[in-house]
């Protein structure tokens, strides 16, 4: 064989492989995200007057402002877990988010502002390292000792946050928190696409434990415990 017969052939062969390759991964994509979507379509609910009782709603964090406020995605999310607890659909509150730095602090705002709608501080409970939505139902788990949970955040992230939460042995219902048409709605949407392939991997691949555990904080003591 030629060198120049050798050089097509490998060639030939490095795009065969290529393109097998891309379609793995294609496929892995869409059947975690279509596993994910399917799994969770019957534990979700679009009120909280659908919602089942449960020991805590797990409200996710979103971004916060710079002066403090939430964000409107962030705020209806909080709206919806004070709706929940008045109602009675749970007697604790779980607010989990990002303060992984001291001058991005989701979880006191998230805190501040639930305070401020009339919800007791002893039954609210705080995960200050809430850092993705694994990692809080992880901790939900084995920090908070949550069996059953309420999870409120916005439908674009509801099936993934659900499926998580059922995958690591939560009794978990899914609630919409969309009060409103919020901003960048389509890249949310897409990186989310994109999360629950993540989601996936990590739940049946690689399993790993969170960032910080720490010792427990059952979720039926006093919420002022979670503090610090």
């Amino acid at each position: 064989m030629s060198r120049k017969s050798r050089r097509r052939r490998i060639a030939f062969w490095t795009i065969i492989s290529s393109s097998g390759l891309i379609v793995i991964i294609g496929l892995f994509a869409l059947t975690s995200n279509l596993v994910i979507i399917h799994s969770a379509k019957s534990h979700l609910v679009s009120s909280p007057a659908e919602a089942p009782l449960a020991q805590t709603a797990i409200v996710l964090g979103a971004r916060v402002y710079a002066n403090g406020n939430p964000s409107p995605m962030l705020a209806d999310r909080l709206n919806v877990g004070i709706e929940l607890y008045k109602t009675g659909k749970v007697k604790k509150l779980l607010l989990s988010g990002d303060h992984g730095r001291k001058e991005y602090d989701e979880v006191n705002a998230m805190l501040r502002y639930v305070i401020d709608h009339g919800i007791p501080e002893a039954d609210v409970f705080t995960d200050h390292a809430g850092f993705n939505t694994y990692d809080t139902m992880y901790r939900a788990r084995d920090v908070f000792l949550v069996e059953s949970a309420l999870i409120v955040t916005q439908d674009f992230h509801l099936s993934r946050a659900v499926y998580i939460a059922r995958a690591l042995g939560l009794e978990a219902t899914g609630i919409s928190a969309d009060l409103q048409v919020y901003a960048y709605t389509r890249q949310v949407t897409l990186r989310d696409w994109l999360a629950r392939v993540k989601a996936f991997f990590v739940l049946h691949i690689s399993k790993p434990e969170p960032k910080f555990l720490g010792p427990t904080i059952p979720i039926d003591g006093d919420g002022r415990a979670s503090r610090g």
